[in-house]
């Protein structure tokens, strides 16, 4: 009866880690960059059917790759929004995984520290350090996950879509370390995914809470534009994807709008959905009539990439 429970309890432990994943790997296992040490804890909680984390203390990797059978070599970081204050781990974290493993693609689950935490020091530059150190970590073990380091995107949702325009738009912008191999590797993504982001820290179309958690109460014009996406897209820009709903009442539609405006100026190969209803934070919008295949409308897109 003992060793019965104990299969059974090894089992549903299997299943809460969930299939395909390798292993959770720390971002900074040579020290965090940009922090401090202080009494606060990570707290895991469920609301509104959602399991949320805050008070990230150790960022990582959660590694998931697809059956060898139906892997191809992309691979794509995966960011939970939450407003810069929380990360919604599962409903756009783990669901999304397990679609990109669906479809032959590796999916890597990033826990970023979250910039109000009492152990980050300079509180808008550490998601951004974790998100680039996430791009490099994979792509230095892009042979050992079987990937192609040309073919790594990121998505981002909500205020993760601002974290991942900040990537694709300031990837050579913040180094840790010149004497760590690892910085060396280009942080530059492949392609990137922005589901309902934010992507400006001006009014009036900015997320408020999503620009005081990240850059405080007050803060400085210079700061708010360097952080307003639209304003530093380049040549160098990834090709991107975005998807918004028109309802949209949390974060307006105007964001996609002047991201899309600047990547067209810039001639930067990209695709723009915009749904009349949907609201805000739907993830992959189960059971929500035609906006349920945006998620379709990516994977189309990103196949498209092979053409380019």
């Amino acid at each position: 009866m003992k060793q019965r429970l104990m299969l059974c309890l090894s089992f549903f432990f299997l299943i809460s880690l969930g299939y395909g994943q390798e292993t959770i790997i720390p971002l900074w296992p040579e020290g965090i960059p940009n922090h401090q040490e202080s009494e606060e804890v990570e707290v895991s909680s469920e609301s509104r059917g959602i399991s949320w984390i805050e008070n990230v203390q150790e960022p990582s990797l959660a590694v998931y790759l697809p059956t060898k059978a139906n892997a191809t070599d992309m691979a794509v970081i995966v960011c939970p929004g939450g407003g810069y204050k929380k990360l919604a781990y599962d409903l756009e974290g783990l669901d999304i995984a397990s679609w990109l493993n669906s479809k032959g693609i590796a999916a890597f689950i990033l826990k970023y520290r979250l910039p109000h935490s009492k152990s980050v020091i300079t509180s808008h530059e550490a998601p951004l350090q974790d998100a680039l150190r996430a791009i490099r970590t994979v792509r230095q073990n892009a042979v050992k996950w079987n990937i192609s380091k040309n073919k790594i995107g990121i998505i981002g949702f909500s205020a993760a879509g601002h974290l991942v325009s900040t990537v694709g738009t300031h990837f050579n912008h913040i180094r840790t370390s010149n004497t760590n191999s690892i910085d060396a590797i280009s942080a530059r993504p492949d392609f990137m995914a922005l589901i309902y982001p934010v992507i400006t820290m001006n009014d009036p179309y900015t997320h408020k809470g999503s620009r005081k958690n990240l850059l405080g109460e007050n803060p400085d014009q210079k700061l708010i534009d360097y952080y307003s996406n639209e304003l530093h897209v380049t040549k160098e820009t990834p090709p991107t994807f975005l998807v918004h709903s028109s309802d949209d009442t949390s974060v307006p539609v105007e964001n996609s709008l002047l991201f899309y405006k600047a990547l067209r100026k810039e001639k930067i190969y990209s695709e723009m959905h915009i749904y009349p209803t949907g609201g805000h934070g739907y993830s992959l919008s189960v059971g929500k009539g035609h906006l349920q295949t945006w998620p379709d409308r990516l994977h189309d897109w990103i196949l498209s990439l092979e053409d380019k």
